[in-house]
């Protein structure tokens, strides 16, 4: 199992900075960070954006991967979004994941001044989009007219460093999400199983999550595809776990989701006085030691 964390873009670059590096000096796989223009009840307080704040994170880290978990349609589009990503996997030297998902009814939802997707729509569009980033990332002139999305003689040279493009790591628990996560996705995201969420019991999360790493693997062996070749992560902060109590608490939690199928669980970096607040010595020592005491 991989150990990750996800550090939400809130911080000033002079304090940002040492956030990061530290990230990478305690020997996490990856750091990401949530591709928001505003989230929740952080909405009025500092939120910065999430390609540059992964473009500065690339200049002073040079071992782990970086991403988002995740970019969505809300407000991005696929020519000019290419173009950012294959700029940042230049700069990080070929260590972006790109995470996706088909998005909310959020705030990025209708801050462009437009009305919110209903749920249909925003799977048709999260098919469209990585259906269309997927050749942007991977053929250096594209022209595509069909779909929610359009692009007319799209240049992306030279190309990603990472080859033959940035893995894509999709989010999505529903069968159309699950076989858009077959055909084009090198990793799967969850949060849990959204009917037990935070309010059940730590046992009925980890048996729900079971269950959508099933229909994950039913799905790429009907698109013939090894399951094995999807790394399966788990975003904690949204289950009845609390991985973050103890070093104990963290080793109980991971084992049982490793146990599941999950190969990559990503912690949030604390935060003080929000719903991601812990302490921060208890997470560095899980970092540093949390995977060791797995077996």
């Amino acid at each position: 199992m991989r150990l990750s964390t996800v550090i939400l873009p809130i911080y000033r670059w002079s304090e940002g900075r040492d956030v990061w590096r530290r990230a990478e000096d305690l020997g996490f796989h990856a750091a990401y960070t949530y591709d928001h223009l505003s989230w929740r009840n952080f909405r009025d307080g500092p939120w910065f954006g999430a390609l540059p704040t992964l473009t500065a994170a690339a200049t002073v880290t040079g071992r782990m991967r970086l991403g988002t978990l995740v970019t969505s349609p809300n407000f991005r589009e696929p020519v000019t979004l290419a173009k950012d990503l294959m700029t940042l996997d230049d700069v990080s030297g070929g260590r972006i994941t790109l995470g996706l998902g088909a998005g909310t009814t959020g705030f990025d939802a209708t801050v462009l001044g437009g009305e919110g997707w209903s749920a249909r729509e925003r799977a048709d569009r999260l098919r469209d989009f990585t259906a269309l980033l997927d050749r942007l990332l991977t053929e250096p002139v594209v022209t595509h007219d069909e779909g929610h999305y359009r692009a007319h003689e799209a240049r992306t040279i030279p190309g990603p460093v990472q080859e033959p493009r940035i893995p894509f790591a999709i989010a999505a628990t529903g069968p159309r999400g699950l076989r858009l996560t077959a055909r084009y996705g090198q990793a799967w995201v969850t949060t849990g199983d959204a009917a037990v969420g935070e309010e059940g019991t730590p046992a009925a999360s980890r048996a729900g999550v079971g269950a959508q790493i099933a229909r994950l693997e039913a799905t790429c062996a009907d698109a013939g595809r090894d399951p094995a070749t999807v790394e399966r992560i788990l975003l904690t902060g949204f289950t009845p776990d609390r991985p973050l109590a103890s070093v104990d608490a963290f080793v109980e939690t991971a084992a049982a989701y490793r146990d599941q199928g999950i190969t990559e669980i990503v912690l949030h970096w604390p935060i003080a006085d929000s719903q991601f607040a812990a302490d921060q010595a208890t997470f560095e020592r899980i970092a540093t030691e949390g995977l060791a005491q797995l077996g």
